[in-house]
């Protein structure tokens, strides 16, 4: 296991003033913020947005923090750099992994705390996972008395709070933040893992417009946060970040995380009552969320109990474009002084007129001289000539027709029998789903962004050791399956890759099903083609008719590490279009 660590958080020391690293680095290992000794944003009371569900321990003697400082080295490789977090017998540091030259995050706290043992069980639970919508956990370690926790660093990363603290996010913005981070608790659940502390600081939004959660699993651990309802708990939290989100207000009475709390014995209201202008489907979505005692949105449509039922709700709504770019008016015209009719008059210095202004050039005169007669009655001469010469020979043409006409018929004139070609169409596609007759998906929540019309959204196959072909005897190939919603002529498809290189190839078929379990040897092929660019354009010979159509990739190329997936053969589509 190995990581990096997450961004922005600003950090004040026992004095309560920012050390001068913090302001530089704007980065913590897990999120919680120091005031006057004690986190900022916690323990908090169930009013300051603590899941009702989560339980906290019973208040214990913790044991002392190691005494640290800058410069210590861990495992002769983690060298200790800055203090970001000192809080209930851990702490937490921004380090040097000098061996890969890298920031990384540092939890630390003695072997013989209370709960060093469920940190390191949920620090390697939360690294099995390899989720790259998290936070990485890199390392997890018992040494000399010590149980550290290596995690990633994401420097150019900025937290939900401090997007927050510049005001509410505009509606695209905060239908990506739902999105995301319901889909990737999800797929944690689904793993059998919860965060149980999904506060506004554990959210992250990098450079690229992504959003990922730090601490999974490893928060919770640290400060012995327990619930018997985690998904319920986890839903209720990512409803709070997208109440904040749309009104800039935290939806309970106390104020928490830069935000202020809602008025004091009103309860829990919609979000259109706190803000004017709230987009109407995430207000109801947020109430759907949280958990508000028996208020429910103005459709009195069902609560979301689990990620998973709110990530299926964010779908079932229509898609939030992004506003579109500000245009900015070019600068007005600005006219020549020969175009302002001013050519040819007078400089005037001080009042004295220094030229004398230019009399106006009259038109050249018509052609009247004897050479000008000439010249038209010539052009005139040649004119007549030309329209002899062009009928008579068109008389000739159809005199040679008519005689012609007695001894054979004249062949139709070429092309009359081809049909008109016809101009392909836009075909629609009505829904979709992955195709993995192997049982093994990829990354079966981003089938839709393929076909929303919005190329920064993809669906991306997991990263494979060897390449660029895929191995037939561990798997085949990674596809999906589109329903056009009727059966339709398909002649080519428009396919948007993230990955250029060499090399891609990809296949289409035409399915009688959307079901994985139809091999695609018993498929009808349409076309087949391969790339090394960001685009691939595939053309049938001829027309086929299907309702379902098979997109069946078996080659990738090679791509380095980013902040969604690691080195090796991987594809993403972005975005799939076909016509028939």
């Amino acid at each position: 296991m190995a990581e990096r660590s997450t961004a922005a958080v600003d950090v004040a020391d026992n004095s309560g003033e920012e050390p001068p690293a913090a302001e530089a680095a704007k980065a913590t290992a897990d999120g919680a913020e120091i005031q006057d000794g004690r986190a900022s944003d916690g323990p908090m009371p169930e009013p300051d947005g603590e899941p009702k569900n989560a339980t906290k321990p019973k208040s214990t003697a913790p044991a002392t923090a190691p005494e640290l400082h800058s410069g210590h080295k861990l495992a002769r490789r983690y060298r200790l750099e800055e203090c970001v977090t000192r809080l209930d017998g851990f702490s937490s540091w921004r380090a040097m992994d000098e061996k890969l030259r890298r920031a990384v995050g540092v939890h630390l706290l003695p072997a013989d705390h209370p709960r060093a043992r469920s940190v390191l069980a949920a620090a390697r639970s939360s690294a099995l996972l390899g989720d790259p919508r998290f936070v990485q956990v890199l390392d997890a370690v018992e040494e000399n008395d010590l149980v550290y926790v290596v995690h990633e660093w994401l420097p150019d990363a900025t937290e939900l709070t401090a997007l927050l603290a510049a005001g509410p996010l505009e509606p695209h913005e905060a239908y990506q933040l739902v999105s995301q981070i319901s889909q990737a608790m999800a797929a944690a659940h689904r793993e059998g893992l919860a965060h149980l502390r999904l506060t506004p600081s554990a959210i992250l939004r990098t450079s690229t417009g992504q959003y990922r959660i730090r601490g999974l699993a490893v928060n919770a651990a640290l400060r012995g946060i327990t619930s018997e309802t985690p998904q319920r708990a986890d839903t209720e939290a990512i409803g709070a970040l997208l109440y904040a989100s749309l009104t800039q207000r935290w939806p309970y009475e106390n104020d928490a995380y830069g935000l202020t709390g809602l008025p004091k014995g009103v309860g829990l209201i919609a979000p259109d009552q706190v803000r004017a202008g709230v987009h109407r489907g995430l207000g109801e979505l947020a109430m759907r969320a949280l958990a508000n005692d028996g208020a429910t949105a103005s459709r009195q449509e069902p609560a979301c109990t689990t990620p998973e039922e709110l990530s299926k709700a964010v779908a079932a709504m229509p898609r939030i474009r992004p506003p579109e770019p500000a245009f900015t008016a070019p600068p007005e015209y600005q006219h020549t002084t020969y175009q302002q009719g001013s050519y040819g008059r007078p400089a005037v210095h001080n009042g004295v007129t220094t030229a004398t202004a230019l009399p106006p050039v009259p038109p050249p005169p018509p052609l009247q001289s004897r050479t000008g007669r000439v010249l038209k009655w010539g052009v005139a001469a040649l004119l007549i000539a030309a329209l002899g010469l062009g009928s008579w020979q068109l008389a000739d043409t159809l005199l040679r027709g008519k005689q012609s006409n007695g001894n054979h018929q004249a062949p139709p004139p070429k092309g009359d029998d081809t049909p008109a070609k016809k101009t392909p169409a836009p075909v629609t596609i009505k829904s979709a789903q992955e195709y993995y007759p192997d049982g093994t998906p990829q990354d079966t929540a981003g089938v839709p962004n393929t076909y929303d019309g919005d190329t920064s959204t993809y669906w991306r196959t997991k990263s494979f050791v060897d390449g660029p072909e895929m191995k037939t005897h561990y798997k085949a190939g990674v596809g999906i399956v589109y329903d056009l919603g009727s059966e339709q002529e398909v002649t080519a498809a428009s396919i948007g890759l993230r990955y250029a290189g060499d090399h891609t190839t990809a296949t289409l078929y035409g399915a009688d099903s959307m079901s994985s379990s139809t091999p695609v040897t018993s498929m009808k092929k349409i076309a087949e083609g391969t790339t090394s660019d960001n685009s691939l354009t595939l053309t049938a010979e001829k027309p086929v008719k299907t309702r379902y159509v098979v997109v069946w990739i078996t080659a990738m190329p090679r791509s380095g590490l980013d902040q969604y997936s690691g080195e090796g053969y991987k594809q993403a589509i972005t975005d799939v279009k076909f016509s028939g």
